[in-house]
């Protein structure tokens, strides 16, 4: 480890110089750069227009991202990151606690909603494979109907739920609804409530595979 880090730690002294300026320069950039994907996608975004907004110029901005593309999949990558932080870094003690980490989820993006048109915009337009999102997207949906797919079969064998459960469709399906209501969302917030009406899903999807026919715990937003 260097020597000026490890002092650093050690007296718990923050960062000082172009270093921590430099981290906050990248992060007003990426955090700008939310704001143009969700409104104008990523073709008609422009780095000119993000660099002006953060007060440097584009030869400054391609310092910290080396193209349009890679600005692009650095936002992601982080917003990616930060969620699975927030919600899923740790392993579910059932079916029914994985549905509540995904209420919770859904309860926090309805209260970012620059991050959230990003994505409805983003994940429309990555439908083209020449695009620059369309490995991430790929990749992401593959990942989520994976485990969410595990993490019902481990359901099936514990008997939380019924044994001719369909784990992979219904791990797709949960996944299409919660990006349709999050579009309904995108169009209207003030008239959808998006965690509530996934709520209502889910506890309608879990009594029905639940051996008990139990209802969906509650759950409370997170902060």
């Amino acid at each position: 480890m260097d020597r000026t880090n490890s002092r650093r730690q050690q007296t718990g002294t923050k960062a000082r110089g172009p270093y921590s300026v430099g981290d906050e320069r990248r992060r007003r950039i990426l955090d700008a750069a939310v704001e143009h994907f969700a409104q104008w996608g990523f073709h008609a975004s422009s780095l000119a227009r993000i660099a002006k907004e953060v007060g440097v110029t584009q030869s400054g901005l391609l310092h910290h991202f080396r193209s349009k593309e890679d600005l692009l999949v650095s936002v992601l990558e982080r917003s990616e990151e930060h969620n699975v932080e927030k919600f899923f870094r740790t392993d579910f003690d059932s079916a029914a606690h994985c549905f509540v980490r995904l209420l919770e989820l859904v309860d926090y993006n309805s209260r970012r909603p620059g991050r959230t048109r990003m994505f409805n915009a983003l994940v429309g337009e990555s439908s083209d494979p020449g695009h620059p999102a369309h490995a991430f997207f790929a990749r992401r949906y593959e990942t989520i109907v994976t485990q969410l797919s595990e993490t019902l079969r481990t359901a099936v064998g514990t008997g939380e739920f019924l044994s001719a459960t369909d784990c992979t469709a219904t791990a797709q399906e949960v996944i299409a609804v919660m990006d349709g209501v999050q579009l309904q969302w995108a169009l209207a917030p003030g008239s959808v409530d998006m965690a509530q009406r996934l709520r209502t899903y889910l506890d309608r999807l879990y009594r029905s595979l639940s051996t008990t026919g139990a209802a969906l715990p509650a759950t409370a937003p997170l902060g």
